[in-house]
């Protein structure tokens, strides 16, 4: 959370007038100002640096977790791509709710990371997996009765084979398909059907009438200090394009941003 009352440069790019025609660089003016960081005397309101915990990808994780896979205390969790901004906050809500909570990342960093950090259960570099249904098998001795997908592909089909009856699985992205130019296959969806599985792809913007039910949830969580966050940071607006395409590779350690400027 931001300091309350802490004081920050506010900086802007301002039309002088109504412009007709193009946009022209003396049709502006850079303005700054001040703004103190508080919240309204009484307010239950809290103030938070990183947007992502309380906007989009934390909405993100509410829905998919929380609205479309019905979870329960004790129940089997797995999140895989878990350090992106809403697999972090994931598998968090999972052990708040007291799940067992299992995620996948790419380096031995990361994995130490989730257990030390967001405290995970477990965690396994999926990089060093050669056998994903068997690295599975280990971590979920019993099967996974919720799985978060950010990844698809080779995942998703292990997945399939160790859900347990009537699991759901939320399908919010698949990032190892996108850059390919032939997109995998799934092999093991027939588990849908012997498992009675509920799979189900999801756009947060379809659920943005549930927003105050988020905060209803996360909010109190993060004036106790419960969600913890790992940030990645570029330095610089150069640095932008190779940020983003680390992020295909694994290369990012957290939500990846880009600080363009400090000033």
């Amino acid at each position: 959370m931001a300091g309350d009352g802490e004081e920050v440069r506010n900086k802007q790019v301002l039309a002088r007038d109504y412009i007709d025609g193009n946009l022209k660089e003396t049709d502006m003016y850079f303005n700054t100002s001040s703004i103190s960081l508080k919240v309204p005397e009484g307010s239950k309101e809290v103030l938070v640096k990183n947007f992502y915990l309380s906007c989009m990808p934390g909405m993100t994780a509410y829905v998919g977790f929380s609205e479309l896979c019905s979870p329960k205390k004790g129940e089997y969790v797995f999140v895989s791509s878990t350090f992106g901004a809403d697999g972090q906050v994931v598998g968090q809500l999972a052990k708040l709710m007291g799940c067992y909570v299992v995620g996948s990342a790419g380096s031995k960093e990361k994995v130490d990371i989730l257990k030390s950090k967001f405290g995970f259960d477990e965690a396994f570099n999926y990089k060093e997996e050669h056998d994903l249904d068997a690295a599975l098998k280990r971590c979920f001795p019993e099967g996974i009765d919720i799985y978060f997908d950010n990844v698809g592909g080779k995942m998703l089909d292990a997945v399939l084979l160790n859900m347990r009856f009537h699991g759901h699985i939320a399908v919010a992205g698949m990032i190892s398909q996108y850059n390919l130019d032939q997109p995998e296959g799934i092999r093991n969806l027939l588990s849908l059907v012997y498992k009675r599985i509920r799979g189900e792809g999801f756009t947060v913007y379809d659920y943005y009438h549930l927003f105050p039910n988020f905060l209803d949830l996360v909010l109190p969580y993060i004036r106790e200090g419960k969600m913890a966050y790992v940030e990645d940071t570029a330095k610089g607006l150069e640095n932008g394009p190779a940020a983003l395409v680390g992020i295909f590779s694994g290369q990012n350690v957290g939500k990846q941003v880009v600080v363009v400027a400090r000033e």
